[in-house]
């Protein structure tokens, strides 16, 4: 992946790319949960308070909807549901202690998201024309920094989002996303859009911003390529 966390150097860009955010939309953009529209809270709001019932829950709606795609593989109702039952699974696995204290996943927490990305793009498979909004907004968070860290995917569940709730934040958020996943053109084109969007006292704001996450991205990349290119060579 473009930010793996393990370089000191990448690292550094990732805080630089989200505190960029967070001060462009106040805290305001998918994964802090303000704006979204949905009333399902951020990405890390799902992971607090998790006890042993919400635990006992989510494995009793797993069941239940791996029971329904087994009797019904077609049916891409049955498979929004065990995406969903997926996600809710991978509550309790969260660990704030991880990380640094900065938090993330056990490993069985993403075996749990990769089952829900699983179901996803089978739901996708059945539902093309018109799939959820909602849970594309959830898979998202899936595969967002936090997750599975697959921004083009995370990318393209937010194109369903702002097809269906075209708003200021969507677009720079899949601005943002886009930009991850070196997508640039389609970046452009959400950052435009998140621009436009925005009142006009803020406009060169949101334009300065996305423009330094575009920045950061390519000369993350650069150097990612120049070091891999070293090596390479070295071999």
């Amino acid at each position: 992946m473009l930010f793996d966390l393990q370089s000191r150097g990448r690292r550094t860009v990732v805080k630089i790319i989200y505190l960029g955010l967070a001060v462009l939309m106040g805290g305001g953009l998918l994964l802090f949960g303000i704006g979204t529209g949905t009333g399902a809270g951020g990405f890390f709001d799902i992971f607090r308070n998790n006890g042993t019932s919400q635990s006992a829950q989510a494995n009793g709606a797993e069941k239940s909807a791996a029971r329904q795609v087994r009797l019904h593989p077609q049916d891409p109702r049955a498979w929004y549901a065990l995406a969903y039952a997926h996600y809710q699974a991978a509550s309790p696995e969260y660990d704030q202690t991880l990380n640094g204290g900065q938090g993330g996943f056990k490993a069985s927490g993403m075996k749990k998201l990769t089952e829900t990305s699983t179901a996803w793009q089978r739901y996708l498979k059945l539902e093309p024309q018109h799939p959820s909004s909602t849970l594309a907004r959830l898979m998202s968070n899936v595969y967002s920094q936090g997750g599975l860290n697959q921004p083009a995917n995370a990318a393209a569940a937010l194109e369903i989002v702002t097809g269906d709730q075209p708003t200021e934040a969507n677009y720079a958020t899949l601005a943002e996303y886009a930009y991850l996943a070196q997508q640039y053109r389609k970046g452009d084109l959400a950052a435009a859009k998140a621009v436009s969007l925005a009142p006009s006292a803020q406009q060169a704001l949101v334009r300065n911003q996305l423009a330094n996450i575009r920045r950061q991205v390519v000369q993350q990349a650069a150097r990612s390529g120049a070091s891999s290119g070293v090596i390479n060579g070295a071999g």
